[in-house]
């Protein structure tokens, strides 16, 4: 048999032509297949689980993750921060957070479930403006009495480091506590229970 009337050149310029359509294709259609494994900005708004890495997180620092369209205030605690919560209950409006929107598995003086890590909403329980992180105590802003905390700009609201509200604010309750688990060490899942997990 004579492949006399073949064009070699045109049949690898076929072929080659044949693959990247077909590459374009399979990437056509694994791009969008990949991208539903991750939730969609409508399902984040809706509540659903959030993940946030904290190993680069460091003692006294402060991370902002976003769970149902709101903040959510994510700090690292120092130990002296953690040894000056049962110090301060006597400046606390709801000290043992009998009060509070917290899950009923996080402590109720660190309000939460690793003392070192706080996860709380970061919108003041007052008019919903976001207070903001002042780990320092004794902080040049603050006065001498400050010992660490949130402070709402809006209307001057208190908070100490487990997001707890000073006595006498015009905000009425501490910081709501979302739903969370931690899937490893440096994963925190936000908007999923702890039990659940």
């Amino acid at each position: 048999m004579s492949n006399d009337g073949v064009n070699n050149g045109r049949r690898r310029f076929l072929v080659a032509a044949t693959s990247v359509v077909g590459a374009a294709g399979v990437v056509g259609v694994a791009v969008p297949f990949v991208g539903s494994w991750f939730p969609s900005a409508r399902a984040k708004a809706a509540g659903a689980p959030v993940r946030v890495n904290i190993s680069k997180l460091e003692a006294g620092q402060q991370i902002v993750a976003e769970w149902r369209g709101q903040p959510v205030f994510v700090s690292r605690r120092t130990p002296e921060a953690l040894t000056i919560l049962e110090e301060n209950t006597g400046v606390l409006a709801d000290p043992q957070s009998e009060a509070s929107d917290q899950p009923e598995y996080v402590d109720s003086v660190t309000r939460s479930i690793k003392p070192e890590i706080l996860i709380v909403m970061g919108i003041c329980t007052h008019l919903g403006c976001s207070p903001l992180f002042i780990p320092e105590v004794a902080s040049a802003d603050m006065g001498s009495d400050w010992k660490g905390g949130y402070f709402c700009p809006c209307h001057s609201s208190r908070y100490d480091m487990s997001g707890r509200v000073h006595r006498g604010q015009p905000a009425p309750l501490n910081l709501p506590v979302p739903p969370h688990s931690y899937e490893t060490d440096d994963i925190i899942v936000i908007g999923l229970d702890e039990e659940t997990a």
